[in-house]
């Protein structure tokens, strides 16, 4: 008798430490699941990043340990002074800029850690940029211009030029296709940025200044598109701006000031 309740009471404890045992492991996967989902919503992410240049002998400290995350589906709009690193911080986050300390990876990948090759060939593919000086190529038309990126990445020129142009129509250029730099106006040369940046289809957009040449009804009319084109459940948009007339359609701001991200606001994210 004694025994039976020995085995009996010995059974119940390792029920016990075996449902135990169940629980803990259930926790551990809902945790990991989680961090996994969490990370999967996340299109860009900065930790403790440091950038410093040297301006005649003299070290100028640009970003200042900058943590930031870009959600996928999001428009994030960095605002503050001028000189507060906002270019700095974008240039950055499209691999255009090494940065010197901290880490920073777009959809998990670190351009740190990639071969040059490497980080032109997926930077081309899945990042749209809308300089603020436009860049553009002056002995190029503006269908030519916005086709660039796709004539890069292998693009037969005949679908490349059809593509380009209907990225123009989308940002009312359709009577400037075959117009050059010249010829444009400072809104206009924007807008043909903007078509460039979207034409290929990138995964993450990023705009220095995007409406600062356009006027109040062009610069709505092109941040409805970015918000069409750019904000999905597998992209993201930043913008860095002065023009409070858009700060409507954030989704975040975030606001910098002497290299840091000082405070970050959610937005009204309308279209």
């Amino acid at each position: 008798m004694e025994e039976e309740t020995l085995l009996s009471l010995s059974q119940t404890g390792e029920a016990r430490f075996a449902m135990k045992e169940m629980r803990r492991v259930c926790r551990d996967s809902m945790q990991k699941l989680m961090v996994a989902q969490l990370n999967h919503n996340i299109a860009v992410k900065c930790d403790n990043v440091v950038k410093t240049y040297e301006t005649g002998g003299t070290k100028v400290v640009a970003l200042r340990g900058i943590d930031i995350e870009v959600r996928t589906g999001e428009l994030l709009m960095l605002v503050g002074p001028s000189g507060c690193g906002k270019t700095t911080l974008i240039s950055v986050i499209a691999g255009i800029l090494d940065h010197d300390e901290g880490d920073c990876t777009v959809f998990g990948n670190d351009f740190k850690s990639m071969r040059n090759r490497d980080r032109t060939t997926y930077r081309g593919q899945n990042i749209g940029f809308v300089f603020q000086a436009f860049n553009l190529l002056p002995t190029l038309t503006a269908a030519e211009n916005v086709a660039v990126p796709l004539l890069i990445l292998g693009t037969p020129r005949k679908e490349a030029i059809e593509r380009a142009e209907e990225a123009l129509r989308r940002v009312g250029l359709e009577q400037r296709m075959h117009s050059y730099p010249k010829q444009l106006s400072g809104g206009q040369q924007q807008r043909v940025a903007i078509a460039r940046a979207l034409v290929h289809g990138p995964k993450l957009i990023v705009c220095d200044e995007p409406t600062s040449a356009l006027d109040h009804e062009t610069g709505h009319k092109v941040m409805e598109l970015l918000r069409e084109v750019a904000v999905g459940p597998d992209r993201a948009l930043v913008i860095v701006t002065h023009d409070a007339r858009i700060f409507g359609f954030a989704d975040r701001i975030a606001k910098m000031d002497d290299g840091r991200v000082v405070k970050i606001e959610e937005g009204q994210g309308t279209l």
